[in-house]
């Protein structure tokens, strides 16, 4: 075995990636603090073709050094806006015909293994909270689904960009 050099790996150019066919999958992200996380999170949206990226509330925008460090050039590929309320940027996705999808640990929620998304007939984003105070109250209420990722340790959380991670690849990963 050998690791494979990076031109070898045949990834799309930033305007191929712009032009290419992606999931009908946006990501919300409702006040995140940390610009790491938010840099990651382009980085895996890069990964997986996401169409969008919502960056809401206190959620920071590029261009930013620290979401530079960990996005490593992923804000100039994936498409992204930002809003300025979390709730109205939820609201109006779900008017444009989104089935929203709260990552949070709720009552009634799905494990995530359980859920079986249908990109051909439908499109979803998922919503990822803030470090802290996880998906607010307002979003879960007019949720469609809120998708719950098993833990097993004594840890109640994970990462937001470790959940953005493991959410995107159980969702698109090969069936």
């Amino acid at each position: 075995m050998r690791k494979i050099a990076n031109e070898e790996l045949n990834r799309l150019s930033v305007e191929d990636f712009k032009s290419a066919t992606k999931k009908p999958l946006v990501v919300a992200l409702d006040n995140i603090r940390s610009l790491n996380n938010i840099g990651s999170v382009f980085r895996t949206a890069d990964a997986f073709l996401v169409e969008k990226i919502f960056l809401c509330g206190i959620t920071a925008t590029p261009p930013h050094r620290e979401i530079h460090k960990t996005a490593l050039g992923a804000t100039e590929s994936v498409a992204w806006e930002y809003a300025a309320n979390t709730i109205d940027c939820i609201t109006q996705l779900k008017n444009d015909g989104y089935k929203i999808l709260s990552v949070e640990q709720a009552e009634g929620s799905t494990l995530l293994q359980n859920f079986q998304p249908d990109f051909t007939n439908e499109k979803y984003v998922l919503v990822f909270g803030n470090e802290v105070e996880g998906v607010s109250d307002e979003v879960i209420t007019i949720s469609d689904y809120c998708i719950e990722i098993p833990q097993y340790g004594t840890k109640h959380s994970l990462n937001i960009s470790v959940s953005v991670g493991i959410v995107i690849w159980e969702l698109c990963k090969p069936k």
